[in-house]
């Protein structure tokens, strides 16, 4: 399917699901066994959906979900994929690796919010971080080169042919990359992919090797050093957060929260306590209105 064709089936296809979610006001369920009465039928709705992509009758056999609606979340960054989120995300997990990327996407995603009556805290957008901790930056470098020396060339080359929507087993592994044209993959991912290898004047190889490891935005040192990244995001309007990933676990994480973690706890830049019980109580979403019976909200 068409790449724009692809979002536009995208924006129904989230209709029809947010409409499923509000199939049942939140007290349609009565369940009195003395009276054998289990649901009000003039609590229910059917959704009686045709569109032009999507036909789907309902309603949800479920009662509507404790969040309202689970948490939409989304990751496409080209201007359909940005223009999709701004009006129907509550999180983006983005893939922006410098600062200013950063900022301009964020920037470009809430105003776009703006434009629609969306209130910005209502979308979160979470980068992609790729965290090595050591006890010092040495260290924490070597991790990441032991890990990146650890990834197949047939198995690089076949991630970057992914990322590039082209075959690029043929390329020479150690020549520039050649001219890629567009093709129907992810035109955001090839953009970083083109971008990556122009900036750090990448080999086929090196890249490849890149992609099959984690060519993204990573914070390679100290705890301090990655506190500092993180807070030059948060605190420069390029991000709300972030999408942690770790080298590899247990070891990975547990170093992440046991040494990072309380970092950002003496910087007041992560919590100490749950704000809910749900993710989105957590992330300070607020629970939807049923569109079909707003008055039970």
């Amino acid at each position: 399917m068409e790449h724009g064709e692809r979002y536009r089936r995208a924006r129904e296809f989230v209709d029809v699901v947010t409409g499923l979610w509000d199939s049942w006001a939140d007290d349609a369920f009565i369940r009195d066994v003395d009276s054998g009465v289990f649901f009000d039928p003039e609590k229910l709705h059917v959704l009686n959906h045709k569109g032009d992509y999507l036909s789907v009758r309902g309603p949800l056999n479920i009662a509507r979900p404790v969040q309202g609606w689970p948490v939409i979340v989304q990751a496409g960054a080209s201007d359909a994929g940005r223009q999709l989120a701004a009006e129907t995300a509550e999180v983006i997990f983005a893939a922006q690796t410098t600062l200013a990327d950063g900022q301009h996407f964020y920037a470009d995603v809430k105003g776009r919010m703006d434009k629609l009556g969306r209130p910005r805290e209502h979308l979160k957008i979470l980068p992609a971080a790729f965290v090595v901790v050591g006890e010092t930056e040495a260290e924490a470098k070597e991790k990441r080169a032991l890990l990146d020396s650890l990834v197949h060339y047939d198995s690089a080359i076949a991630s970057l042919s992914i990322a590039l929507g082209h075959d690029a087993s043929g390329f020479d592994p150690d020549g520039p990359l050649p001219e890629i044209p567009e093709s129907n993959a992810s035109k955001s991912g090839r953009e970083r992919v083109l971008a990556l290898a122009a900036r750090e004047n990448l080999t086929v190889r090196q890249l490849a090797g890149r992609l099959g490891g984690y060519s993204g935005l990573a914070m390679v040192g100290t705890p301090s050093m990655i506190a500092d990244i993180m807070a030059e995001w948060l605190l420069g309007d390029a991000c709300d957060g972030f999408n942690v990933m770790f080298p590899y676990l247990p070891d990975g994480l547990d170093e992440f929260v046991d040494q990072v973690v309380p970092e950002l706890q003496r910087r007041g830049l992560f919590r100490r306590e749950y704000e809910g019980a749900t993710l989105r109580e957590n992330l300070g979403l607020p629970r939807p209105a049923n569109r079909f019976f707003p008055a039970a909200d």
